[in-house]
């Protein structure tokens, strides 16, 4: 009793602060980066759980009843959408989820691409949007406004604490997108090309000025043809591209086989769909930015 008296003077004198509310709203975001993204926004009134975890690859992610279960309990969902998560509308039926379905790309305005069943250009196939949006900062301000009002929606009493949040993120977006800017210029243009062994940076790509062929289609889950291989590697020797890159979810092999042929220089791992493990490089979506940032610029500017 003498210590449950000895709390409640201190919560009196200001010396305790009670917390903010009781449990953290439940929110399930399909992939890494949007979970960061989430987290960032939700602060400590969110707890996220995410689906497609670091180094993961939501293109060709099966959900299991574990990942139904966090659905069900969720009292908010985020997903991409642009056709990244063709796997969640069977999730949600199976996890009879009645809560509601944030899509943190509505309004961005979509590139489109090769549907990955037809691979590329000289196939039958037909065109998709392309979902990576992710990949030029100024549409992830459209993804943390999402995300901040479907917040508000979910949880009206952390408003004011939701808006500062996605406020004070979207200042450190500005500064990564001009931060991005500032070092592409300092690498001459017929230096900007690279081999990608997905097509996963075309806003980047068409954002900050740079060329990039990659022999995957939108999704990994497609196989590259021998005839594209054999394309890219003209390619790459006709128009001397002097690296070749690996992200961090897909096989080496295949741009390691590039690479070996025409002689162009493997540079260090890009992130493009997932984030890495919290101790890694790219544990955040700004830090992720940074180091494809780092990787890039030192391979092409040497």
């Amino acid at each position: 009793m003498k210590l449950n008296r000895l709390v409640a003077a201190a919560f009196a004198a200001g010396l305790i602060s009670a917390p903010a509310h009781a449990e953290p709203l439940k929110a399930v975001a399909t992939f890494s980066i949007l979970g960061d993204l989430v987290s960032q926004v939700g602060g400590d009134r969110v707890a996220v759980e995410t689906l497609v975890g670091p180094d993961g690859d939501a293109h060709v992610f099966s959900p299991s009843p574990a990942d139904a279960k966090k659905v069900a309990e969720a009292k908010i969902v985020f997903e991409n959408g642009l056709g990244l998560e063709g796997w969640m509308s069977r999730i949600a039926k199976s996890a009879g989820s009645k809560a509601p379905v944030i899509v943190a790309s509505k309004g961005v305005s979509a590139r489109e691409m090769e549907d990955e069943d037809g691979a590329h250009a000289h196939s039958h196939g037909h065109e998709v949007a392309d979902p990576h949006a992710w990949q030029d900062a100024r549409n992830v301000k459209t993804y943390v406004a999402n995300i901040r009002d479907g917040l508000v929606a979910a949880d009206p009493e952390g408003k004011a604490a939701y808006e500062a949040n996605a406020a004070a993120y979207l200042t450190k977006l500005d500064a990564l997108d001009a931060e991005i800017r500032a070092a592409w210029e300092k690498v001459p243009a017929e230096r900007r090309k690279i081999i990608t062994s997905h097509d996963a940076f075309g806003y980047y790509s068409a954002a900050y000025g740079l060329e990039i062929l990659a022999p995957q289609g939108v999704s990994t889950e497609a196989e590259a043809s021998a005839r594209d291989v054999a394309r890219i590697i003209r390619q790459i020797r006709a128009e001397k591209i002097p690296a070749v890159f690996v992200e961090n979810i897909t096989d080496k092999r295949l741009t390691q086989r590039i690479a070996k042929e025409t002689g162009a220089k493997i540079g260090g791992a890009l992130y493009s769909d997932a984030l890495s493990p919290k101790d890694g490089p790219a544990g955040t979506y700004l830090d992720m930015m940074r180091s494809n940032l780092r990787e890039l610029t030192a391979a092409l500017s040497s």
